[in-house]
């Protein structure tokens, strides 16, 4: 009899080094203070689970900070420190996904922009991308931007993130923001940008000044 083949658990887009180095972004602005209650309440994420992030994780702002996390493009204090708490949660990819779900649909925008940025540090292989579609029907920048990350770049289909890109532009998200645009833009997306740009013209309205980083594609 044939032994059953054990299915391997995702691994996360991001590895241990990379985690290292948001830690260490995070303690170089945050004050001893903070310092030493985000070693408390890691501790406490890692002790308890996630009973530990719900007074923790909605408060992320009011105690560490709102302010651009430094060496991390459009990233803030607390969209740090929610990442940050979700890699320490004791749970296997499986209700991983499921607390990072719940964390997103039950949160306010901040919470949500978070849980996006957390997603690429997370084992939770495609699990994820309910968040990202929903995040990218919005018309929150802010969200759509954060979605548009290491983790959408790796996760999401051609088709869906052609649409994504292209939606960037229609709100003015500057396409620098978009993780993997070099490697993933193609002939079609191009094809999509140069009539996306046509009609602006048509309508006499501005074409935005970084659609030269999809229209012209090396492939």
């Amino acid at each position: 009899m044939t032994a059953p083949t054990l299915a391997q658990a995702p691994a996360p887009i991001h590895n241990a080094l990379t985690t290292r180095t948001l830690k260490e972004s995070l303690l170089s602005v945050l004050t001893e203070p903070q310092r030493q209650r985000l070693a408390e309440d890691t501790a406490a994420v890692e002790e308890q689970g996630p009973t530990a992030l719900n007074p923790r994780f909605p408060a992320a702002g009011r105690h560490y900070g709102r302010g651009p996390l430094p060496g991390w493009a459009d990233w803030h204090v607390e969209d740090g420190i929610r990442a940050l708490f979700l890699t320490k949660l004791p749970l296997d990819s499986d209700e991983l996904a499921e607390e990072a779900a719940a964390r997103y649909w039950g949160g306010d925008a901040a919470e949500r922009r978070g849980v996006l940025r957390a997603l690429p540090f997370l084992p939770i292989g495609a699990a994820g991308l309910p968040l990202t579609d929903d995040a990218l029907r919005t018309n929150d920048t802010r969200l759509i931007a954060a979605a548009l990350g290491p983790y959408a770049r790796t996760h999401l289909d051609q088709y869906r993130w052609r649409q994504a890109v292209l939606k960037c532009l229609f709100t003015g998200i500057p396409l620098r923001t978009v993780a993997g645009l070099r490697e993933r833009r193609d002939a079609e997306l191009a094809r999509m940008a140069l009539g996306f740009a046509a009609e602006r013209r048509a309508a006499s309205r501005t074409v935005p000044a970084d659609l030269w980083l999809i229209a012209t594609p090396d492939n």
